[in-house]
C-alpha cells in the first residue's frame, strides 16, 4: 500500500469517526431539539482552536474500520475567548452516549491533561448511562472520573453541562464538580428513573418533574444555571467562564472598566423609609458594579439571596446578597447553602468576595430548626472564617444577631466594612428586643400599644445604627451610599497585595 493509500485511508477513518453515529442519528438528535456533541463544541470554542485527543480510541479495533466512532465521547481542548479551556462531550448518536471502559479513559485523559497544564474543564453530559455489557469495567470508569473530580477540585474550575439525560451513578461527576449547566425541556438527571420509582414507592412522576431543568434549579439546587436553548446555554458558559481564572495559582481576567448601568443617586433611594418595607437588591448592586456585569449563579433556588459574579472597575468578584424583597432578606437552610458554597469557590480561584448586608436574622419555624439550620447556618459561618480572599462587607440596612456575623461582619475576618448612615446593628430588631427588655412595662402601661411604639423607636435611636459598631472599631467606616463602588475599589486595590497564612493542617471539617 502506498502512501497515498494510506493517506487515503486515515481520511476516511477520520472521516467516519467525524460522522458520529451516522445522519440517521444525527437527524433523530436534532429532531429532538439537541445539537450533536460536535456541533456544541465548534459552537463554544473559537472557530479552528479544537485540537481533538484520543480520535480512533475504541474498544473492538477493525482495520480500515471504526466501530463506535469515538466511543461515544469527543475530547480535546481548544480556547474559549483566546484562553485554553479542556472538553469532553458524550455523543448520544454513538451508543446512546453510553459509558464503558474506554469512554471513560478518554475522560479521564481529558481531566489528567487539564490538571497538568491548569485549565478549565467542561464536561458536556448526553448519554444513556453505564454501558451494561461492559458490567463492572463500566462501574470503575465512573469511580475513575469521580476521583478525578475530587482531585481537581479547587485547582482547575469545572463545568458539568447536562444536554441530555444524566441518571444513575453518572449524576455524581457532575454533582462533583463547581457548576451545573442545564436546558429547559431536553435536560434531565435522576438518580433512579420515574418506572422505578413508580415501582418502589407507588409514586407517579414525569421525567420532566423528576429531573428536569427547572426541578434542579428551582427546587433541588442541584443546578446552577437554567438556559432555554442549547444556544443559550453555550453562551452562558462563555460568560462564565470571563470571570473565572485558569486555576487556583492565576488570578481572573481583567477586562476594560464600565460605568454602572444605574446611577450611583439611585443609591440614596433604593432602600424604603420603611424599615419593614423589602426591596430589590439587584438594583443596588448595579448601581455599583460594571454596566452588565452581574451574572447570577443558582437565580431561581433560595432567592432571599443573591449570589454570583461581577466587575468592579473590570476586576472579577464574588457577590453575595441578601435579598430583602423574598422573606424580608432572612438566613435560611437552603440559602445558607448556596452562599457557603459561592464563598468557597471564589476562595479556591482568588476572587474577591463582596457582601451586601441586610439581615433581620435566621428564619425561625420548627421546619427549618428540625431540618437543621444550625449546622447549615453554620457553613455560612465556616466558610467565610476559612476564606483568605480580599473580603469586603457592606452593610446597608439591617443586621441583626447571628445572621449579622454570618453574613462576614469583621469578627469573621472581613478586611473592609463598611456600613450606610441607615444600618441597623443590633443582637435583634428593635421589636423583638423591646418585647424582651420591656415585656413588664408595656403590660403595665395605661396605652401598651403606644408605649411599645415609643420603646421601639427609642431603641431605634439609641442602639439601631452604625455608630456604635464604629465607635469599637468593628465598622472601618460610615459612607455616603453614592460613594459605596469608590469605597470598593479603593479596598480592593489595597487587598490586592493580601496575604494571609493559617495553622498548617490536612483540611478542616466544615460541618456538612
Amino acid at each position: 500500500m502506498s502512501m497515498q493509500d494510506k493517506l487515503d485511508l486515515l481520511n476516511k477513518l477520520r472521516a467516519d469517526v467525524e460522522a458520529g453515529g451516522g445522519q440517521k442519528r444525527i437527524d433523530k438528535q436534532h429532531e429532538g431539539g439537541k445539537k450533536t456533541a460536535r456541533e456544541r463544541i465548534n459552537e463554544l470554542f473559537d472557530p479552528g482552536s479544537f485540537k481533538e485527543i484520543d480520535v480512533f480510541a475504541n474498544t473492538e479495533i477493525e482495520y480500515k474500520k471504526v466501530k463506535n466512532p469515538g466511543e461515544g465521547v469527543v475530547g480535546g481542548y481548544g480556547t474559549i475567548g483566546g484562553r485554553r479551556v479542556y472538553i469532553f462531550a458524550q455523543d448520544f448518536t454513538v451508543v446512546g452516549g453510553s459509558l464503558g471502559r474506554v469512554h471513560a479513559a478518554k475522560i479521564c485523559k481529558v481531566l489528567d491533561m487539564a490538571m497538568t497544564v491548569g485549565a478549565p474543564v467542561i464536561g458536556i453530559c448526553d448519554s444513556g448511562g453505564a454501558r451494561i455489557q461492559e458490567g463492572v469495567d463500566a462501574l470503575d470508569g465512573y469511580g475513575q472520573i469521580f476521583f478525578r473530580n475530587t482531585v481537581a477540585s479547587g485547582v482547575i474550575p469545572q463545568i458539568s453541562v447536562i444536554m441530555g439525560p444524566c441518571a444513575g451513578g453518572a449524576v455524581y461527576s457532575p454533582a462533583l464538580t463547581d457548576f451545573i449547566m442545564m436546558v429547559s425541556g431536553t435536560s434531565q438527571m435522576f438518580i433512579t428513573g420515574p418506572l422505578v420509582i413508580k415501582a418502589t414507592t407507588g409514586e407517579d412522576v414525569s421525567q420532566e418533574a423528576l429531573g428536569g431543568a427547572s426541578t434542579h434549579n428551582q427546587v433541588s439546587g442541584v443546578a446552577h444555571f437554567l438556559a432555554n436553548s442549547e444556544e443559550e446555554c453555550l453562551a452562558q458558559i462563555k460568560s462564565l467562564i470571563s470571570y473565572l481564572p485558569l486555576n487556583n495559582l492565576e488570578d481572573p481576567p481583567v477586562f476594560p472598566a464600565t460605568e454602572p448601568a444605574l446611577d450611583k443617586e439611585t443609591l440614596l433611594s433604593v432602600i424604603p423609609d420603611d424599615a419593614n418595607k423589602g426591596y430589590d437588591v439587584r438594583n443596588l448592586i448595579n448601581a455599583v458594579v460594571d454596566a452588565g456585569s452581574l451574572l447570577e449563579v443558582h437565580q431561581f433556588y433560595a432567592i432571599n439571596g443573591v449570589v454570583g459574579f461581577a466587575r468592579i472597575n473590570g476586576q472579577s468578584v464574588g457577590i453575595i446578597a441578601n435579598q430583602p424583597r423574598v422573606l424580608a432578606g432572612c438566613l435560611d437552610i437552603n440559602v445558607s447553602d448556596k452562599i457557603a458554597r459561592q464563598i468557597r469557590f471564589c476562595d479556591c480561584f482568588n476572587i474577591p468576595i463582596i457582601t451586601f448586608m441586610d439581615v433581620p436574622g435566621f428564619l425561625p419555624g420548627v421546619q427549618q430548626e428540625y431540618g437543621g439550620i444550625i449546622r447549615h447556618g453554620a457553613k455560612m459561618l465556616y466558610a467565610y472564617s476559612e476564606a483568605t480572599v480580599p473580603k469586603i462587607t457592606i452593610i446597608t440596612r439591617k443586621a441583626y444577631g447571628g445572621a449579622y456575623l454570618a453574613m462576614c461582619a469583621a469578627s469573621l475576618r472581613a478586611d473592609s466594612t463598611f456600613a450606610w448612615p441607615s444600618a441597623e446593628i443590633a443582637v435583634m430588631g428593635p421589636e423583638g428586643a423591646v418585647n424582651v427588655i420591656n415585656r413588664k412595662e408595656i403590660a403595665a402601661a395605661e396605652n401598651p400599644v403606644e408605649t411599645r411604639k415609643q420603646l421601639v423607636q427609642d431603641y431605634r435611636d439609641r442602639f439601631a445604627n452604625p455608630y456604635i459598631a464604629s465607635a469599637r472599631g468593628f465598622i472601618q467606616d460610615v459612607i455616603d451610599p453614592r460613594e459605596t463602588r469608590a469605597n470598593i475599589i479603593e479596598a480592593l486595590h489595597n487587598l490586592s497585595t493580601k496575604r494571609e497564612s493559617r495553622p498548617r493542617k490536612k483540611h478542616g471539617n466544615i460541618p456538612m
